[in-house]
């Protein structure tokens, strides 16, 4: 009986996670920093109608990787308007269909419904691809699109040289699609995959089947397509800026970084698997002896493609966990096949624990959130999703209760704790700078064919220019680099309107300027403090005086 409930369909958890996901995805509660990089040059593209060279927000050129991403969020933008929302929710589907694939690659691989049902609730959960999912940056499209070759991969390991031709398809294709996305790292995944097939001894694919030429020409057009373009429009020197970040900038030479980098790639990469992995430990060598008999080819392609990973993850100049999720459905399915196996049905008390410390971390996150909203005020919406997850909440007690659906009571609680998160953020994060400039911008009635210069925190301004839209031209006067203050006075002096963070304030000739507050947040800083003081008589005053503000300068006689 028990088993049956590894009988997954798969759209249920594509849903379950796009919906638990959503809320924090879909507006900026947290803002990841390289998600600047691609709304600022798909408004650009918007605004000079050139869909192909990508431009940083003070409007110098920015050729660090393909035009993959660039043209998700572009897509967002044409298909929603231009929002919070439309920059992510094609990266939300992106992880709710990278479950799909998952249970798809398992069920080529196996033909075992309970493998990639429960494959599906192991990828579903996992943290790196929960997080991928909320941020418009590459490693969402990278995973998705890794995963979708691997459904190739397996169909010619389980098929050998008399696979369809639909798998080699699937595989030039997406991998196609992973360069554009990412570039280098694509094709190294891919090769050491390729190279894999044709040598490993128990199942070698013949080079001949590999040579596809229709399906192989049509990848190498895809996956070169926007370098040929780049190169004819801007000339070699494009190459500089590409290589640097895929080789020269990532690519560390010292033994004792390498070192340190790898273990924390293992580290991370166990713990990402958590609790699941937990359950592999009871007869975990019987286990790996069994499906090592069973599938040598894709024991040795899981184990290569997670060492590949962990090597590329060692010799960058700093790790970051994402790097890990081109491999993690993968090591999903290879987790999920080790524990059907091991018999983990079975071992419910362990199931029953996991599944209630994940509920009650999530209690913990909703009363939180309640909290908060409580004390300050908030909206039905707010509450009406507070009462949904604890509904969700007593759901998942009662199959803890009844012993039934652990493995999906499991998942589905880990994804709660995300789908409450968002209301503690809710207060502290929302409504954030940019909506705060946008209402500003609409109450005042600012007029959109006068230029902005922008003078603080390049996040922000890239929230701003979201909500701001392809109407208002918008450029960055400070950025990566700290300018002098007579470079900045310089540079301002050539706008009629400025937004500038408060720090920056007393460097302007504000006898020049009409000034007024145009943003007031939450001081990151001083976070801690004001959860002290939330309730206090005098929070707001509290607030003023502890949060972030931006101030919008327009010159006198504009």
């Amino acid at each position: 009986m028990f088993s049956k409930e590894l009988h997954i369909n798969p759209w249920v958890i594509m849903a379950a996670f796009a919906i638990l996901v959503g809320p924090f995805a879909l507006s900026f509660h947290m803002h990841f920093p390289d998600e600047m990089y691609y709304s600022d040059a798909a408004v650009k593209m918007m605004q000079n109608g050139d869909y192909l060279t990508t431009y940083l927000g003070n409007g110098e050129l920015r050729f660090r990787k393909p035009i993959g991403t660039y043209w998700v969020v572009l897509a967002g933008f044409k298909l929603f308007g231009v929002s919070a929302f439309s920059s992510r929710i094609f990266f939300l589907l992106a992880g709710s269909l990278t479950i799909g694939i998952t249970y798809l690659v398992a069920k080529v691989l196996f033909s075992d419904k309970k493998i990639a049902g429960l494959s599906a609730l192991i990828i579903a959960s996992n943290i790196v691809l929960i997080f991928a999912s909320t941020r418009s940056i590459p490693d969402v499209l990278l995973g998705l699109t890794m995963t979708a070759s691997a459904i190739g991969f397996a169909g010619l390991m389980r098929f050998g040289d008399q696979a369809p031709k639909k798998y080699i398809w699937i595989l030039y294709l997406s991998l196609a699609l992973a360069f554009e996305v990412k570039g280098l790292p694509a094709a190294a995944l891919g090769g050491i995959g390729i190279l894999y097939l044709l040598f490993n001894p128990w199942k070698k694919i013949s080079w001949k089947t590999f040579l596809h030429l229709p399906s192989l020409l049509l990848a190498i057009i895809i996956g070169l397509f926007w370098f040929v373009a780049m190169w004819k429009i801007h000339g070699p020197t494009y190459l500089d800026s590409f290589l640097e970040d895929q080789v020269g900038g990532r690519v560390a030479s010292r033994y004792l970084l390498i070192l340190k980098n790898g273990v924390l790639a293992s580290i991370i990469l166990f713990v990402i698997y958590l609790p699941w992995g937990f359950y592999s430990f009871p007869k975990f060598k019987e286990t790996i002896q069994k499906t090592w008999k069973e599938n040598a080819v894709f024991f040795g392609f899981a184990v290569l493609w997670g060492l590949a990973i962990l090597g590329m993850g060692a010799m960058t100049t700093k790790f970051y966990e994402r790097y890990l999720l081109p491999v993690a459905p993968i090591l999903a399915i290879f987790l999920s096949w080790i524990l059907v196996k091991a018999d983990f049905q079975s071992r419910q008390k362990g199931l029953k624990i996991g599944t209630t410390l994940f509920i009650l971390l999530s209690l913990i996150v909703g009363l939180a959130g309640f909290w908060i909203n409580f004390q300050l005020g908030s909206t039905f919406w707010v509450y009406l999703q507070l009462a949904i997850g604890f509904a969700l909440l007593i759901y998942l007690v009662q199959l803890v209760y009844k012993g039934s659906q652990l493995p999906r009571g499991l998942s589905f609680s880990i994804l709660l704790v995300f789908f409450f998160l968002s209301t503690v953020t809710a207060k502290i994060s929302l409504p954030e700078q940019g909506a705060q400039v946008q209402a500003f911008v609409s109450s005042n009635k600012i007029d959109s064919t006068k230029e902005i210069g922008f003078i603080g925190n390049i996040h922000v301004s890239s929230k701003i220019r979201v909500y701001l839209g392809p109407d208002y031209y918008m450029t960055d006067i400070t950025g990566e680099k700290s300018l002098s203050e007579q470079e900045l006075l310089q540079r301002s002096s050539i706008y009629p309107n400025l937004i500038v963070e408060d720090k920056y304030l007393q460097q302007l000739p504000l006898q020049n300027y009409e000034v007024k507050v145009a943003s007031m947040n939450w001081d990151s800083k001083k976070i801690p403090y004001l959860l002290q003081h939330l309730g206090a008589p005098n929070f707001k005053d509290l607030l003023e005086e502890n949060g972030k503000v931006y101030y919008w300068l327009q010159k006198i006689g504009d």
